[in-house]
């Protein structure tokens, strides 16, 4: 989760120095990510490779990459919550974004948590509308 202190750093110091043309590039990368739309994918494309992954790992904020026993990657975050209700609330959030874009994460939750695990199925591994999916997901944290 290094991306985040990155980008809290930058935005900091944008109102210390008035305008920092490369915060606002970081933060406006983030949204344009969540402005678009999931493509549902039915396979029959390559998944990202790592250096792919990595280019798009710095347009959101504070996700894992992590291979399975495969060594296919998938996209991990962990959200702190004060308790049951709001962890509750912020996966019920999360639930109304995968039935809208057609994207479904795997979602654990318990008292003062939520972790989110995003991959495509159809082709083990990562592609662009997993990180449209963290990107949106981080929009409601």
């Amino acid at each position: 989760s290094g991306h985040s202190s990155v980008v809290e750093r930058l935005v900091a110091n944008e109102k210390v120095v008035g305008s920092s043309p490369i915060a606002r590039s970081i933060l406006s990368i983030m949204s344009d990510l969540a402005e678009k739309k999931c493509i549902p994918c039915e396979g029959g494309i390559p998944s990202f490779k790592i250096d792919e992954i990595h280019k798009y790992l710095k347009k959101v904020d504070g996700w894992d990459v992590k291979p399975d026993e495969s060594k296919n990657y998938y996209l991990i975050k962990e959200f702190k919550f004060k308790n049951f209700l709001e962890s509750q609330e912020f996966v019920n959030k999360v639930g109304g974004i995968a039935e809208s874009e057609g994207h479904h994460p795997d979602i654990w939750f318990g008292w003062g948590y939520a972790k989110i695990k995003i991959f495509t199925h159809a082709i083990n591994g990562l592609a662009e509308s997993d990180f449209i999916l963290a990107a949106k997901i981080d929009k409601i944290s």
